[in-house]
C-alpha cells in the first residue's frame, strides 16, 4: 500500500473496519490526505440481468473510496449526498479502480469527485458530498 508523508491512518483504519467492502473483496490500494485509490473485481454474484455489472456494485466502490478520502482527515465523516454517472458497462471478471480526490473542504463540508476506471477506460465518474459529525465510536472522544 502506497502512502502519502501527510496522510493520516483513520481512513486505513475505518477501511479496516468496513466488513461490507472487505467482503466483496475490494481492496484500499493507496490513501492519502484528501485522496484514496480502491481496486475491486467484478465476481459472477456483482452481475444483473443484462450480463453487466450491477450499478449498485460499482457505485459502492466508488462510494468506499470516497468514504476513505474524506476520513482522511481524522473527524468521522459520512456521506450527506452523492450521484453517479455511468460512463460504460462493466463486465465479469472486469477489475475496477476507484481514485478518489478531494475538491474542497469548507467548515464541516467537503466535497469529492470518484473516477472509476478498468485500465485506461472511464466506467463511471462518482460526486460525493462529505459531512464530519460527532463520533459515534465508543472508543473515540465526542
Amino acid at each position: 500500500m502506497s502512502h502519502t508523508a501527510d496522510a493520516t491512518p483513520a481512513a486505513e483504519a475505518m477501511f479496516a473496519a468496513d466488513e461490507a467492502s472487505r467482503g466483496l473483496g475490494i481492496e484500499l490500494l493507496e490513501r492519502g490526505e484528501g485522496t484514496a485509490v480502491l481496486r475491486m473485481t467484478v465476481t459472477r454474484s456483482m452481475v444483473n440481468g443484462h450480463g453487466i455489472a450491477h450499478g449498485g456494485y460499482v457505485f459502492l466502490l466508488a462510494d468506499s473510496a470516497f468514504a476513505c478520502a474524506c476520513n482522511s482527515h481524522g473527524p468521522t465523516t459520512v456521506a450527506a449526498g452523492a450521484d453517479i454517472t455511468f460512463v460504460t458497462p462493466a463486465h465479469e471478471g472486469d477489475v475496477l479502480v476507484a481514485r478518489a480526490e478531494e475538491r474542497t473542504r469548507y467548515g464541516r463540508s467537503g466535497l469529492y469527485d470518484v473516477t472509476v476506471r478498468r485500465g485506461d477506460e472511464v466506467v463511471a465518474e462518482f460526486r460525493g458530498r462529505s459531512r464530519s459529525i460527532r463520533s459515534t465510536r465508543a472508543e473515540e472522544p465526542a
